[in-house]
């Protein structure tokens, strides 16, 4: 039985795909650092391994990507979806503010893709999906902090997929537009209305969509593909 690992893994996005590799078979472990509830709901009713710990912090990583490794063997299909957003004028970021959104979207997808290429390497096999944004590609007023981590994932995606492919590993990123998330939840009716016109498809994402896309991409199916870049986004931003 094949594991996927993900990062933010108790809402959101990350659990819409914990549940999604679950229903199709595989070990899931998930990474968070905070909700503790969700985590314990995780595991008593659908019986997903959570691992308590901060992304951000690389010996946080290297401890819990080990306690999935000593409990399932190995991982196959790595998903860095763990992510945080800032709004804000650039003048008015501090860097504080910047550290923050850098150190989880961008160090914590590269200190998890370091802990975990090593096993994949030595299997010959593996996935690598990260979840960036619409955003690493066009850029969003008043998000530049968020708008350079997701676009900097864009390269780290592109390296990998050359590093590590001749080991069998492909490494992809899926770009999502506006999704009904946590994350987006600060937006009014009026701002998430205006922006569902703006999408051709008239309507926000759901979490779902994006678990399918990366379901796709962790599948045979999609052996071929890799350093791509998958918009989940209804059309919005093209």
């Amino acid at each position: 039985m094949k594991t996927v690992l993900i990062s933010g893994g108790t809402r959101g996005i990350g659990r819409a795909c914990a549940e999604l590799f679950l229903n199709n078979g595989y070990n899931v472990a998930v990474i968070y650092k905070s909700n503790d509830e969700a985590a314990a709901q995780l595991r008593d009713k659908l019986g997903i391994y959570a691992v308590k710990a901060d992304v951000s912090v690389s010996e946080d990583v290297k401890k819990a990507v080990g306690a999935v490794a000593e409990r399932f063997g190995s991982v196959d299909v790595l998903i860095n979806n763990a992510g945080i957003s800032h709004i804000g004028l650039i003048q008015d970021v501090s860097d504080g503010d910047f550290r923050r959104v850098m150190d989880t979207n961008l160090s914590g997808a590269f200190y998890m893709c370091r802990e975990v290429a090593p096993m994949m390497i030595s299997a010959k096999s593996g996935r690598i999906i990260n979840i960036g944004s619409v955003w690493g590609n066009h850029g969003a007023s008043c998000e530049a902090v968020y708008s350079a981590s997701k676009a900097a994932l864009r390269g780290l995606t592109s390296s990998l997929a050359k590093e590590l492919g001749p080991s069998g590993i492909t490494v992809n990123c899926v770009e999502p537009g506006v999704i009904e998330t946590d994350m987006n939840a600060c937006f009014d009716k009026e701002t998430l209305s205006a922006l569902a016109n703006e999408t051709p498809l008239c309507r926000l994402g759901k979490t779902e969509d994006v678990a399918n896309a990366v379901m796709f991409l962790a599948s045979d199916k999609a052996s071929f593909i890799t350093g791509q870049f998958i918009g989940v986004n209804g059309g919005f931003g093209q």
